[in-house]
Order: C-alpha cells, then structure tokens, then sequence
C-alpha cells in the first residue's frame, strides 16, 4: 500500500474535522456578541478589559441609560432597541478612538474600558455622545446616561468594576433627587469619577 491511499483515506476527515472547529469557533464567537448592538456580551467584554487593564494605564466605565424604560413604554419594544442599537454604535465608535472596547453588560447598562488618558474629560465628551436624541420614525427619543469612571491603577478588574458601579449609582441617585434624572444638566454634575479607593 503507498502512502498516497492512507493520506486520501484521511482527508475527508480532515476537511470535516477543520470545518467543525470553524463554525465552532464562529459560532463562539457570536455568542460573545450581543445580536442587538453587535457589542461584546459580558463574558467577552470582561476578557477584553482584563487584557486592557493589564497593559496599564487604563480607566473603566459604567453606563446606565437613564429614561430608557419611559421610551419603551411610550413608544414600543421596537423603539428601544432602536436606541439600544444606536447607543451600541456610539459606544463602539467611542472606545475605537480611545483605544477601548464597549460591551453590553444586559439591558440598558453597558461598559467601556479605554485609555486613563484625560479620562475625566473623555467621559463628560462621552456622555454628550450619548445623550444626543435617537430619530426613529420621525421622533426623537431622548434619553440620559449615568457614568460612573474609575483608573484602574492598582486595581483588579472586579474592584474596579465594583468602584465604577458606585459612581454610577452615585450619579443616578443624584440625578434622581434632582428631578431631572435622563435630561441634560451642567456638565460638572452629569458624570461621577470615583477616584477613591
């Protein structure tokens, strides 16, 4: 027997075996993708921001639209995932030019890791990005972003996820006691950088 017969006897295999692993890994792949906003699912985006963190100088961000529940139940399902995608989009453009990635945490929360350069003033440009009304079928849906923004110096990926997260509750709880919780308000009192530990 030559080995031409054993090599053409195991090629199919092969080729079958190779395909699997490829829809396989396509397959994994889209599912550390969030279908509406085409961001990166927890678990993806968690994987990324560790890498991000390790190589230093890095901030992280926590996002929670304020108002999103109010265009949902006033205008349809259909309407929130119009600023759901919208804002998957915003974010995705956002963390290309700050050397970050996004991803949707779930419902209307989402995360951003990016460079600590000029974080503080990054954040307040992000949130404007943000804010600015969806047209959808001739409307405008309007609404607000709490941000919560920490370094990550010295930090563990939990903790700084933990600290972010108090910030942005910080922020919504203010927002809330204002009144004017999901509207613009003076830059200054729009987003809360934790910066204690």
């Amino acid at each position: 027997m030559s080995l031409i017969e054993p090599i053409a006897a195991a090629t199919p295999l092969v080729v079958g075996w190779t395909t699997h692993v490829l829809l396989f890994r396509r397959r994994l792949a889209a599912a550390r993708r969030d279908p509406l906003t085409g961001l990166l699912t927890r678990d993806g985006w968690e994987k990324a921001a560790l890498r991000r963190i390790q190589r230093g100088n890095a901030a992280l961000a926590i996002i929670d639209l304020d108002g999103f529940k109010a265009v949902n139940d006033d205008n349809g399902h259909p309407a929130g995932d119009a600023v759901l995608k919208q804002t998957g989009y915003r974010l995705h453009l956002w963390a290309g030019a700050v050397d970050g990635t996004a991803g949707r945490l779930g419902g209307d929360e989402f995360a951003l890791v990016m460079s600590a350069d000029d974080f503080h003033t990054g954040i307040e440009q992000l949130h404007e990005v943000l804010t600015n009304p969806v047209h959808w079928q001739g409307k405008q849906l309007e609404v607000g972003a709490s941000i919560g923004a920490v370094p990550t110096d010295g930090l563990t990926l939990s903790e700084a996820l933990a600290h972010a997260d108090k910030a942005m509750y910080w922020e919504k709880n203010n927002q809330g006691r204002s009144g004017r919780r999901g509207h613009r308000r003076p830059a200054a009192a729009r987003v809360r950088t934790e910066v204690a530990r």
